[in-house]
């Protein structure tokens, strides 16, 4: 049972109180000064406090500051008779999870008190996730944030690693797609399973087939031997599929049979190999618009969407920037073997405003980059590449201000219209004549643009048109 402490110097409002929420199936405790409620919070276990701000003596602050000092995860809400938005303010400033005012509605301070409960259970939950995560496979839990959206990922997690089903994760290149996929796996009843992973667009078709499903002897030039695949290698474990939408037609179409029917042939091979392995799925590609494009199977689609996971880009999460600085800060400084390196408040914003194409893996490189160059205990901007330096996130365009050490300027124009080259095709949903006209560019160069930087090449396919 949950125990809720309500710190009131009223009477009858504790009584009220305790009525109420002991109907709704709480253990409910109360304290007549803050004194009283603070000493209750450090001797027992809590799961909610609900507060008067005016008490005599110590007020209702000085049980919130108190409360987030011993447990930071025990939500408090605070009562008051006066609607005064300051001292709200202040109180959820440090942390107060909400405040109702007197008088009251019953049905409103029920739902306050559920949502506040539940908030708590989350907060736990995810730290407990972290916690099993970091221990599994030996990365720090943190890595991945701490926004709402990592939350929630978070949860998806715990859930998904309760089932055996297929797992399919999208996001942007260097988001942490593998990540993902080996938490799954480190949480679920097969960790002690191997956990294989392919990139099913970096290896020739061949070698791809091979790799997986493996080969008898004299089936191609090279085959000297039998040789098992990942997938038979992965029995009983799990296997990640990276970039599948780069996997060629012949690998989907006998992924597909893995799916269905857990079983598959060797290359050159005629007898079926049953497996029982996990697929987790990952792509940077919208596998819909391949689909379209006929690179990619409808049915296998379906196939792996069944339990989808989508992990957001770091330009839309960008609170958790700071946990990562400090985390790639700490694991570069023991490479190096120095210590106590920190970020300087101007670096910290620099990188809270870029853009972040590259996702957490630039980050990453980006603060290794600057640990190795910096001479003293602070990162300062000038550790930074240029195009970190002059991106403004206001115009989404590099700064015209010019240091007075230089720049590169080549490499600052070309950021600069790879960053627009990008945005136009974002803007017209793929299609290249649209965007070649928003950029004032003839079609030819507008193609011939895309190609020099790389942009749909590793993505999904824009149309023409």
């Amino acid at each position: 049972m949950l125990t809720i402490l309500v710190a009131d110097d009223e009477r009858s409002m504790r009584e009220f109180l305790k009525i109420m929420l002991t109907r709704e199936g709480y253990d409910v405790i109360s304290a007549s000064t803050a004194e009283e409620a603070i000493d209750m919070i450090s001797s027992r276990s809590i799961d909610l406090v609900i507060s008067d701000i005016n008490m005599p003596q110590a007020s209702g602050m000085a049980v919130l500051k108190s409360s987030m000092e011993i447990d930071s995860n025990i939500p408090v809400i605070m009562i008051t008779a006066y609607a005064a938005a300051d001292t709200a303010v202040e109180a959820m400033k440090i942390g107060a999870y909400d405040y109702i005012t007197k008088p009251f509605n019953i049905d409103e301070i029920k739902i306050v008190v559920a949502k506040a409960l539940e908030r708590r259970k989350d907060k736990e939950e995810l730290g407990r996730l972290k916690v099993e995560v970091a221990k599994s496979y030996g990365v720090d839990g943190d890595i991945l944030g701490k926004s709402d959206q990592i939350a929630r990922i978070f949860r998806m997690i715990n859930k998904m690693a309760r089932s055996r089903s297929t797992v399919l994760i999208t996001g942007e290149s260097g988001t942490g797609k593998e990540l993902v996929a080996k938490a799954i796996h480190y949480l679920s009843d097969r960790k002690n399973k191997p956990f294989l992973s392919v990139n099913c667009g970096a290896i020739p078709e061949q070698l791809l087939e091979s790799e997986l499903f493996g080969h008898q002897k004299g089936s191609f030039t090279g085959a000297v031997s039998d040789k098992k695949g990942l997938l038979e290698i992965a029995d009983g474990g799990a296997f990640f599929l990276d970039e599948i939408g780069g996997a060629p037609p012949s690998v989907q179409v006998k992924l597909l049979r893995v799916l269905q029917e857990r079983e598959f042939k060797r290359v050159g091979g005629v007898k079926d190999i049953k497996v029982d392995v996990r697929i987790i799925a990952a792509t940077n590609q919208c596998l819909e618009d391949l689909i379209k494009d006929g690179e990619f199977r409808e049915d296998l689609f379906y196939r792996l969407n069944i339990l989808p996971i989508h992990i957001p880009p770091l330009r839309e999460r960008k609170e958790d920037i700071p946990l990562l600085v400090s985390r790639f800060i700490d694991k570069y400084s023991n490479e190096v073997k120095r210590k106590n390196i920190s970020i300087s408040n101007e670096a910290m914003s620099l990188l809270e405003g870029y853009h972040w194409k590259g996702n957490v893996r630039e980050l990453e490189n980006i603060i290794e980059r600057a640990v190795v160059l910096t001479t003293g205990s602070l990162i300062e901007p000038e550790n930074f590449p240029d195009e970190v330096r002059y991106y403004s996130e206001q115009t989404g365009q590099e700064s015209a201000d010019l240091p007075d050490e230089g720049v590169d300027l080549e490499e600052v124009v070309s950021c600069v219209e790879k960053d627009l080259l990008a945005k136009a095709l974002s803007k017209t949903g793929g299609k290249k004549k649209e965007a070649a006209r928003l950029v004032n560019l003839s079609f030819r160069s507008f193609r011939y643009k895309l190609a020099k930087y790389g942009i749909g090449a590793a993505g999904k396919r824009n149309s023409d048109e």
